[in-house]
C-alpha cells in the first residue's frame, strides 16, 4: 500500500500525505453487527482522572469488531468478500463470509484479496490469512495476531505492517522476535496468522496541518522550556534556553525520561529473552 501526495494547492496540502486505498473493496457496508461506536475517554482513567494529556475531542468514529480468537470458526473455511478500513485501526480488514452465514472481520495481511479462502486449522496451508497452532507453522514464517495465552485471542503483532519471527522451537516454547526488537517465547500451543500486516507505509504518511490532529483526538502541545517557571521546571530564561538541569522533568518535577516502569516481579520476565533496545 502506497503514500498518496497531492498538488500543494494549500499550505496545508503541500506537505500533507494520505494512505491510498484504492486496494479497499468499494461500496461495501459493513454489517450493522459488527459496529460498535467508539467512546473517547479523553486521556482519563476509570476514576476520571487525567493520565494521558493532550487527548480530547477528535471525529466520531465507529468501530468493527474483529474476531481475534476464531476457535468456534475452527476447520470452517471461510471467503474474503471485501478489504475494509477500520477508522479506529491502523490495518486493514478483511470481511470473512464463512460456508453457514456467519460474517466476521479478521485482521487483512499483505497479500490477501478478495475472493480468496481462509481458514483456521492445525492442516491449513502456509499462506496469508490461515491461522494455525505455532507448533504446525514453519521456523521462519512471519506471522501476527499471536496469542499470549492459549484460547484468548491474538495479543501481539496486530498494527498495520506488523510481524513476528519464529526463529525456534524448542521444549514446547517457541523463540519469538516481535516487531520491537525483543525476544520471548510462547507457548506452542498458542495460535498465530500467517503472514506481514497491511498498509505497512501508515507510519509515512505526514499530516500536514493542525486540524488533521485534532480531528484524530490529539490537542496541541506545548513544551515546557517556552513555559513560566511557575507553569513548568523547565520554564523561564531568556530566549531560546535549554532545559538547564541534570535530567529532563515533568511538569510535577519527576523524571521524565529514562525511568523504568516495568513492574520487576511481574510474571512474565522469566518468557523474555532479550528485551528491547538491548544488544
Amino acid at each position: 500500500m502506497a503514500v498518496k501526495l497531492y498538488k500543494p494547492t494549500t499550505p496545508g496540502r503541500r506537505f500533507a500525505s494520505v494512505t491510498d486505498y484504492s486496494a479497499l473493496t468499494k461500496k461495501v457496508k459493513a454489517p450493522k453487527s459488527l459496529l460498535r461506536a467508539k467512546h473517547v475517554q479523553a486521556g482519563r482513567n476509570n476514576t476520571g482522572k487525567i493520565t494521558v494529556r493532550h487527548r480530547g475531542g477528535g471525529s466520531r468514529l465507529q468501530t468493527r469488531v474483529v474476531d481475534f480468537i476464531r476457535t468456534d470458526r475452527k476447520d470452517i473455511p471461510g471467503k474474503v468478500t471485501a478489504i475494509s478500513y477500520d477508522p479506529t485501526r491502523t490495518a486493514f480488514l478483511a470481511l470473512v463470509s464463512y460456508r453457514d452465514g456467519v460474517k466476521r472481520y479478521i485482521l487483512a495481511p499483505h497479500g490477501l484479496v478478495v475472493g480468496q479462502m481462509v481458514l483456521y486449522s492445525d492442516t491449513a496451508e502456509i499462506k496469508p490469512g490461515n491461522r494455525l497452532s505455532i507448533s504446525n507453522i514453519p521456523v521462519g514464517t512471519f506471522i501476527h495476531d499471536i496469542e499470549l495465552v492459549r484460547g484468548q485471542g491474538g495479543k501481539i503483532a496486530r498494527s498495520a505492517g506488523n510481524s513476528a519471527l519464529l526463529q525456534n522451537i524448542e521444549a514446547g516454547f517457541a523463540m519469538l522476535k516481535l516487531p520491537s526488537g525483543e525476544i520471548r517465547k510462547v507457548r506452542v500451543q498458542c495460535a498465530a496468522t500467517i503472514g506481514t500486516l497491511s498498509n505497512g507505509d501508515w507510519m509515512n504518511v505526514r499530516l500536514g496541518k493542525a486540524g488533521r490532529s485534532r480531528h484524530m483526538g490529539i490537542r496541541p502541545s506545548v513544551r515546557g522550556k517556552v513555559m513560566n517557571p511557575v507553569d513548568h521546571p523547565h520554564g523561564g530564561g531568556e530566549g531560546q534556553n535549554p532545559i538547564g538541569l541534570k535530567y529532563p522533568k515533568t511538569p510535577w518535577g519527576k523524571h521524565a525520561l529514562g525511568v523504568k516502569t516495568r513492574d520487576k516481579k511481574k510474571g512474565s520476565k522469566n518468557v523474555i529473552m532479550k528485551r528491547r533496545g538491548k544488544k
